[in-house]
């Protein structure tokens, strides 16, 4: 018996409960149950004509009966002891016991149900012969209809309805009236809010201060702290239009499609490198990013956002801002090299773009169905596949495209020169072995009496690397992978898209994993991959050719729409109009939730990305549907979403619950949110708002990536590239680029910041529905000693001193830019304090000034040989750096107020929003 059956044999237990009902294992109905076990759980690999794992088919009592490549039958009617099915899963078979890991065992009741079967005869239903399979669950539930040539048990399948919610029309609710308090009531958000606190005898907290509500909406819509000055007139402004004043004031805001972008490049896995063993440069990624900036800033309808991102050369090929947002369709890592198979990475390309159009705008994780029918979810297998035939055509290309007046492009030619030169001087290392190994080539001509190579046969010339010595011979390598790097580095110069056509397949340079620099080819007559459904999800083993097609389940979609244009241009854009279908519920459920998501640090629905059954339930549905139904009647804007949200009493209250002990007894998560969920800034938040309060952050939008700097430890560690160490991480020389927002920060796939990852930045290999939020001793460490974080914290001290006359002054001003607020006595006398005290420590101990290195060893391993060889890596920007103030560069005075502002960025009133 195969591993996978063993495995499925435990997973059993997932689906026992709804097989059996509320009454247990009973004999009514005991054949059905043991059957809809089986074919949940193992069908995938055992219920084909052609059973992947050890032979073993399922699909029948007569396949049963006769076992697989063992021989033993797993079934032995009547005698549970001497089948294999149930002895493997009793543990009774010490070399197929499953599972390995103690705690997944099936426990006594599960067995009994396969032992109680099989006693009885392990009888076969009618409806169930032949394979030709029944609904076998409870007869509660919704049957999900489908069409386009599906197998009759899919056809057949039952959910609850509460399973398969997401995949229900909107509900059009009514908004609740009845027993709330009007007074907590601004918009009807609070409506729905308060009916399900009212059912929980909870209250809705009070509104918060209005400094504590500014903070917390700036840094929602901006993600950047509000200024002494935006404070001082909101806490003035007492007229009716204070709040709505601010929001818009905000919304207008270029810095409102910045965080946008930031949450939505955590879904879509925005880099600016392929990553893998080959992590290079994708030299114009940063256009994409900077698309989704301005689509934000600009409150372009969510639904054209979508048609944009999946099919926007389909739309308007003439289009250059169309052709940068197809970009979405490439951001996930992929590389192929001289050892890759090209059908291999060509399907690992179809499977990572067709899973991620279903977790970003369905919130529906496709790639369970790669190898069998989704376990939980009404999406068989065929459907992965014809989705997966609308993105057959699709190639990577490199497209020639202007750069937009939007694009802020002057560092470009400012730059370009440095990495010419890099490049040259990796040429003329390797044109210098070339001579060295020419001049070699002519002696020994001379030795054997001979004037070129070409009266040498081919056996007996002499050996490529003659003349050169062993560190030659590795070094060579070293600077040919230096100087593809380089060559790739320069196309970021050159008007390119990272952007896709619709084709036949194209070269590759297999040195570097990318496309070829050219134009896309005319198409005449392209031949089109034709994608197979692909059993168990192996290429080598093709079945049926699939049309292109949506999702089969989809209630909303009629029949003839199911079956999507199969020319090479026009699918994706028929899938994405699809997708971004007032008639779609998914997709307006799942962006409403996002949205919801960034202003209360969870969705309606927690799992933003899962909107299947194995995912989280919505706290609020009538809430959702009302937000989702409003939101594609208002032209799905999102801006006023916000407007909506900010408005809500929901959203203006307090952190404190008005009964603490009973919202935590009744609520402990908050979900019903009886008071606003305090939450942590995330990674990018923090370093920004630090650079803004040490007036520091240069607010520049849109361009290429910068290098702000990170750990010097990080930044010279070897970062692997296939045969090689990439260059080392060099900080932007200027501070005028060091100091940009962090989402103009080069994301490398394999390099990550150390600050912001320990603060919880996700990576950027997989779709990020939600930041984690730990809190761990390493993050208290990390900002408090983190170069960063002290050169922010003197640069915050030498603010100060230029805008406050007065110790005290200092102290006031220093709570308002990190804080919003004015500082108590207390606080005030303590601050003065703690300066004083290090004063006295910094005179009596003067910092060390520390240089920064100019060049970093490196070592490698030859892989030819296993000897070890070095060289020196020069840092060449290491000169032309412009430095941030240093202590060394400062008096003790100076350096006492760092400490001071370093302890105040520590402390969870500023990490935290309230």
């Amino acid at each position: 018996m195969s591993r996978t059956l063993r495995t499925c044999l435990v997973a059993l237990t997932l689906q026992l409960p709804l097989a059996l009902g509320a009454h247990g294992a009973r004999a009514e109905g005991l054949p059905e149950r043991a059957i809809a076990l089986m074919r949940e759980r193992c069908f995938s690999c055992h219920g084909t004509d052609e059973p992947i794992e050890g032979g073993l088919l399922l699909a029948s009592r007569t396949a049963a009966l006769a076992g697989g490549e063992s021989k033993r039958p797993a079934l032995v009617p009547g005698e549970p002891d001497r089948s294999l099915l149930y002895r493997v899963a009793a543990g009774l078979e010490p070399k197929l016991a499953m599972p390995p890991d103690e705690a997944d065992r099936l426990s006594a009741a599960e067995l009994e149900t396969l032992r109680s079967w099989i006693a009885a005869g392990a009888h076969w239903p009618a409806a169930a012969q032949d394979g030709k399979w029944q609904d076998a669950n409870s007869n509660e539930g919704v049957e999900v209809a489908t069409s386009g040539g599906l197998s009759e048990s899919w056809t057949h399948r039952k959910y609850r309805p509460e399973d398969i919610w997401a995949w229900q029309p909107l509900a059009h609710p009514h908004v609740p009236s009845r027993g709330l308090d009007a007074a907590a009531i601004t918009t009807p958000i609070d409506a729905f809010i308060q009916a399900r606190l009212h059912s929980h005898k909870l209250a809705p907290a009070p509104a918060a201060d209005k400094a504590v509500w500014l903070r917390r909406a700036t840094f929602d819509l901006t993600g950047l702290p509000p200024t002494p000055a935006e404070l001082a007139a909101f806490v003035a402004d007492q007229s009716p239009t204070a709040y709505d004043k601010v929001i818009d004031r905000l919304l207008a805001s270029p810095h409102y499609g910045e965080q946008m972008a930031r949450h939505w490049l955590d879904v879509v896995r925005y880099a600016d490198t392929s990553g893998y063993s080959n992590d290079y440069e994708r030299p114009h990624a940063w256009r994409y990013r900077d698309y989704v900036v301005r689509s934000f800033n600009a409150d372009k309808p969510f639904d054209r956002f979508t048609v944009e991102q999946l099919a926007g050369d389909e739309f308007d090929a003439n289009d250059p801002e169309l052709l940068v947002a197809v970009g979405f369709l490439r951001m996930g890592p992929w590389e192929h090299t001289a050892m890759s198979v090209a059908i291999e990475t060509r399907q690992q390309f179809l499977d990572d773009v067709t899973h991620s159009v279903g977790v970003t705008f369905l919130g529906q994780g496709l790639r369970c169905a790669r190898c069998h029918d989704h376990k939980f979810d009404p999406i068989p297998t065929q459907d992965y596949y014809r989705l997966q035939a609308v993105f057959a055509p699709v190639q990577f290309r490199d497209r020639e495209v202007a750069f937009l007046p939007s694009e802020r492009t002057d560092a470009l030619q400012r730059d370009r020169p440095r990495s010419e030169r890099l490049l040259a001087e990796a040429r003329s290392f390797l044109a210098g072995l070339d001579r060295k190994h020419e001049a070699a080539v002519k002696i020994w001509l001379a030795e054997h009496d001979k004037k070129t190579l070409d009266e040498v046969p081919a056996s007996e010339r002499p050996p490529r690397h003659l003349g050169l010595t062993t560190l030659d011979m590795s070094l060579e390598k070293v600077y040919q992978k230096r100087a593809d790097y380089y060559e790739l580095e320069l196309r970021r110069y050159e008007p390119q898209a990272l952007s896709v056509y619709d084709g036949p397949n194209v070269p590759f340079d297999m040195r570097r994993g990318q496309p070829q620099k050219q134009k896309a080819p005319r198409e005449t007559k392209p031949e089109v991959q034709v994608v197979h459904l692909l059993k168990g999800g192996a290429l080598d083993s093709p079945g049926e050719a699939m049309r292109p097609g949506v999702l089969s389940a989809a209630h909303w979609t009629s029949e003839s729409a199911e079956t999507l244009p199969e020319a090479t241009t026009g699918r994706r854009l028929a899938l994405a109009r699809w997708i971004a279908s007032p008639q779609n519920p998914l997709t307006a459920r799942v962006i409403v939730n996002r949205v919801w998501q960034m202003h209360f640090g969870r969705g309606l629905v927690a799992t933003s990305n899962s909107f299947g059954r194995m995912g989280a339930k919505p706290t609020h549905p009538e809430l959702l549907d009302w937000l989702a139904e409003r939101f594609v009647a208002g032209g799905w804007r999102i801006k006023d979403l916000h407007r909506l949200i900010l408005r809500s009493h929901v959203y203006r209250q307090s952190n404190e619950p008005v009964d603490v002990a009973r919202a935590h007894e009744i609520d402990p998560g908050n979900k019903l949110l009886a008071s606003f969920p305090a939450r942590r800034l995330a990674a990018e938040e923090i370093r920004d708002a630090l650079l803004a309060t040490s007036g520091e952050l240069v607010t520049t939008v849109g361009g290429p990536p910068v290098y702000p700097d990170i750990h010097p430890e990080v930044a010279l560690q070897p970062r692997h590239i296939m045969g090689s160490v990439a260059p080392a991480y060099q900080a932007s020389p200027r501070p005028e680029d060091r100091h940009r927002r962090t989402l103009y920060a080069y994301r490398c796939r394999t390099l990550a910041d150390p600050l912001l990852e320990v603060l919880n930045k996700p990576g950027s290999d997989l779709s990020c529905e939600r930041r984690d939020e730990t809190i761990v001793a390493p993050q208290a460490l990390a900002m408090l000693n983190d170069q960063a974080t002290h050169d922010r914290a003197l640069g915050l001290a030498l603010r100060l001193a230029r805008e406050a006359k007065t110790p005290r002054e200092r102290v006031a001003q220093a709570f308002r830019l990190v804080y919003a607020r004015s500082p108590s006595d207390a606080e005030t006398s303590a601050a003065l304090a703690h300066v004083e005290r290090q004063t006295k420590l910094h005179t009596e101990h003067p910092p060390r000034r520390v240089e920064p290195p100019r060049v970093v060893r490196r070592e490698m391993i030859e892989e030819l040989t296993g000897e070890v060889f070095s060289w020196d890596e020069r840092l060449d920007l290491a000169g032309e750096t412009v430095a941030d103030p240093k202590p060394w560069d400062v008096d003790a005075a100076t350096r006492a107020w760092a400490d001071l502002c370093l302890v105040m960025f520590n402390s969870n009133e500023f990490l935290v929003l309230r």
